[in-house]
């Protein structure tokens, strides 16, 4: 089992680090615990309550823009509450991504995830470095599970090893928040290596930029909660023109949609 305390144990970082680059993911069991996570999901409600208002349309998203009941996913959080700047820069979370990419980290978006019950939609299978552009493309993206999450209601998935051999071909996918999809997803080499990690409440999964994931839609009764993280590695270069001419075009059909 591994605990936080073992983020000061060299012998054991190490380990860690190494099965990230063998296979591009880790799974943190209680990353928080109980009492923590409670905390989280105490500040998320009442972050939706009291400063999503205050948001721009591009950093809310619903699977129902006229129902604010199927909210499915929040961006930028430390840029509006103090709790989850603390969260996102000098946390435990930036100590493990640190130790994962062997560099310094950039904390770049703190996210609310969340697949509404029977609604929810699934995740294309992507990968987040496509979005990311980076050079080289070295980042992490952490999964924080807020209750539990299993195959009924949209665990994540990934291709064990698909971070080393570069990007794939992306296309537009229709999904809210995840535009850009993998066109030739389903290969054998996809299939043989799919893994799935059914999660409890405080339970955290990390994944290289590079890593191919994805997630079921949620037919449950029941809610899929989550946070994720973002940090880039200080040495990777982000082409912030490209990325800014993309968020905004991006922007500008989800308006066109009426989906923002």
């Amino acid at each position: 089992m591994k605990r936080i305390d073992d983020l000061n144990d060299k012998v054991f970082c190490n380990k860690l680090r190494q099965d990230f680059i063998r296979d591009g993911y880790i799974l943190f069991p209680n990353f928080l615990q109980q009492d923590e996570t409670d905390i989280v999901n105490q500040k998320i409600q009442e972050f939706i309550t009291t400063k999503v208002q205050e948001m721009p349309s591009k950093e809310v998203y619903y699977e129902d823009i006229a129902n604010k009941d199927t909210l499915k996913q929040l961006q930028q959080l430390f840029a509006y509450d103090p709790f989850f700047f603390d969260m996102m820069f000098g946390s435990r979370f930036q100590k493990l991504a640190t130790i994962l990419l062997d560099d310094n980290v950039v904390g770049k978006n703190i996210q609310y995830f969340n697949k509404p019950a029977k609604i929810g939609k699934p995740t294309p299978p992507h990968q987040d470095g496509y979005y990311f552009m980076l050079s080289p493309n070295e980042a992490v993206t952490m999964w924080m599970a807020l209750e539990p999450v299993d195959q009924e209601n949209g665990c994540v998935r990934y291709i064990k090893g698909s971070h080393r051999y570069g990007i794939r071909s992306h296309g537009r996918t229709g999904t809210l928040g995840f535009s850009q999809g993998i066109t030739d997803f389903g290969c054998p080499n996809d299939i043989e290596n799919e893994v799935f990690f059914p999660t409890r409440a405080g339970d955290l999964l990390v994944h290289h930029s590079l890593t191919i994931h994805w997630a079921d839609g949620n037919l449950s009764e029941r809610s899929r909660k989550a946070m994720g993280f973002i940090y880039y590695a200080e040495k990777a270069q982000e082409d912030k023109a490209a990325h800014e001419e993309y968020a905004k075009n991006l922007a500008n059909e989800l308006a066109k949609d009426k989906k923002i």
